[in-house]
């Protein structure tokens, strides 16, 4: 389970807190010749992004029809955050069928200009 600490920590490290870099999603999925490995299965550009305070999670949404979201947009909302909210756990919306989806790693592409949120279906 990640949480906002984690991926603000990962900001600052990977990217240096670059608020250009857009957000994007990278599918991993099952390799059916071998369950335990994960293969690249697409992705998709982050559009927006909600803070549940009830449900304290932060939940991301994909939409490929809409603007990227920039790091620096997403990053001026969280950082206001206090401590016991950045323990709060961050999730994905794919669509209705994975309308909350756990993300198991970060990645980047400088060349790119990408941030990638990683998940598993």
């Amino acid at each position: 389970m990640k949480v906002i600490i984690d991926l603000i920590e990962d900001i600052r490290d990977e990217i240096q807190n670059q608020d250009h870099f857009h957000m994007e999603a990278m599918l991993l999925k099952e390799n059916p010749n071998n369950t335990n490995e994960l293969i690249y299965a697409g992705e998709a550009p982050i559009s927006s992004f909600d803070y549940q305070i009830r449900n304290k999670k932060l939940l991301f949404s994909v939409d490929k029809d809409s603007a990227c979201l920039q790091v620096g947009d997403m990053l001026k909302h969280i950082m206001i955050l206090d401590m016991s909210s950045m323990m709060s756990e961050i999730r994905l919306f794919v669509n209705a069928e994975y309308p909350s989806v756990e993300i198991i790693g970060f990645g980047k592409s400088i060349e790119a200009k990408k941030y990638i949120l990683i998940i598993k279906i």
